[in-house]
């Protein structure tokens, strides 16, 4: 089964726990701080490669998680970083956050990567807080926690050409004509129901990708026969062979045919202007007068009809020949490897670092940094607090707390913790 659509949740890993710890000896009884740091949690990453066909794994496993960061331990040691783990999807798969739809990245190279959740850093241990003024502090730092989301993969087949048409126009027996790939072929509509790659040699040792994508039919933009999925695929496509049937057989006309599947294409803005090649397929079953005046027909309308027989092979080589013109002048859609990010460093923030408020009786304090600190500083020694309330002098928590009316023995509320604060 050819799936190309799957939702995932990932999670990175936590940062260790950094340590207290003191190192003692007899002629050192109090002991020298060598509680180690924390390792930080593990990446989650996505790597494109083209040993993966399809997304079907994701449809029995929906939650990755990266390893854990190691506990910092005595005699400064660093805990282990945890594992990172690499996640393996199609090229072509472009991924999305899934409450937002925000395309996060597009992986359209093979051994392209994108890190998706970066690992918690580890907390620092007692060793790193020491200075001249605090010899031996009980001082440490949770690991911080990983990031989780849910991410919505999509699929769409890479091919410099993609062959639309109505269904049972002879697309499949196009690409088996042209290439080694062995499709099914059958007389009857939708006997293709995922897109089929194969490779084309041209000629001179070039070569091309053409997909043969599911049939179309009206409606498909709004997802009548899954027109919307099949379409979405035709998007990767450089070039479009749009194949009708020239003899008619189902009893449909093709240049009506033709008029028709371009409203749907012109429905999605991606493939409005993509370059096309129109190919009449079955011209083994008319005659030369009756071909000569579907060519003329169509020239009428302004549309250029290469008239082919898939089964005999007839006007097929002068055919791939052009769509091999219309592919090297038309642009690539792998984009060219970005310049590394320029840092900027700005002298004076876009907004203030904290906030004071008043909430319910409390006084709530809001900001990364503020937050984060609380979050992070294990609380439980008294030298803990006395740098936590040093640190939020320094930051100008206290004195804005101050300047809100804090009075000795009320609560301060700091991200998801509460705190008495001396006034």
């Amino acid at each position: 089964m050819w799936i190309d659509e799957a939702k995932i949740h990932v999670a990175s890993g936590r940062g260790g726990n950094g340590l207290i710890s003191f190192h003692r000896t007899r002629s050192n009884p109090r002991g020298t701080p060598d509680g180690g740091n924390g390792g930080r949690g593990g990446d989650v990453i996505l790597h494109a490669t083209r040993s993966v066909a399809t997304l079907a794994r994701f449809q029995t496993q929906v939650h990755f998680r990266a390893g854990h960061g190691g506990h910092g331990g005595p005699n400064c040691r660093q805990g282990k970083d945890g594992t990172d783990l690499v996640i393996h999807v199609p090229v072509g798969t472009i991924v999305r956050e899934a409450g937002t739809g925000e395309v996060l990245a597009d992986l359209v190279r093979d051994g392209a990567e994108v890190r998706i959740a970066h690992g918690g850093r580890g907390g620092r241990g007692n060793k790193a807080f020491a200075t001249s003024a605090r010899q031996a502090p009980r001082i440490r730092e949770f690991g911080e926690p990983g990031e989780e989301r849910w991410l919505q993969l999509e699929l769409r087949a890479l091919a410099d050409v993609g062959i639309v048409g109505f269904p049972n126009v002879g697309k499949s027996s196009l690409l088996a004509r042209v290439s080694r790939k062995r499709v099914k072929v059958a007389p009857y509509p939708f006997t293709t129901l995922s897109p089929n790659l194969g490779l084309v040699e041209v000629g001179d040792g070039s070569s091309l990708v053409m997909a043969d994508l599911p049939g179309l039919i009206e409606g498909a933009h709004h997802g009548k026969g899954l027109g919307d999925r099949f379409l979405r695929h035709a998007t990767r496509a450089r070039v479009l062979l749009h194949l009708v049937d020239l003899a008619g057989v189902e009893g449909r006309d093709p240049l009506a045919d033709h008029r028709l599947l371009r409203r749907e294409l012109e429905a999605w803005p991606e493939l409005r202007d993509k370059p096309e090649v129109v190919a009449g397929n079955k011209a083994d079953l008319l005659s030369p007068e009756r071909i000569a005046a579907e060519v003329e027909r169509f020239r009428k309308e302004g549309i250029e009809l290469h008239p082919i027989s898939a089964v005999t092979g007839r006007g097929v080589r002068e055919l791939l020949f052009l769509v091999w013109d219309r592919l090297r002048a038309a642009p690539s859609l792998v984009p060219e490897a970005e310049a590394p990010p320029t840092r900027v460093w700005r002298l004076t923030p876009d907004e203030a670092p904290f906030t004071v408020a008043e909430e319910g009786g409390e006084l709530v304090v809001r900001g990364p940094a503020v937050e984060r600190l609380a979050r992070r500083l294990d609380l439980s020694t008294e030298d803990a607090q006395q740098y936590f309330y040093h640190r939020l002098e320094r930051l100008g928590v206290i004195a804005a707390l101050k300047r809100r009316g804090l009075k000795p023995g009320a609560t301060v509320r700091i991200g998801e913790n509460a705190f008495e604060l001396a006034g």
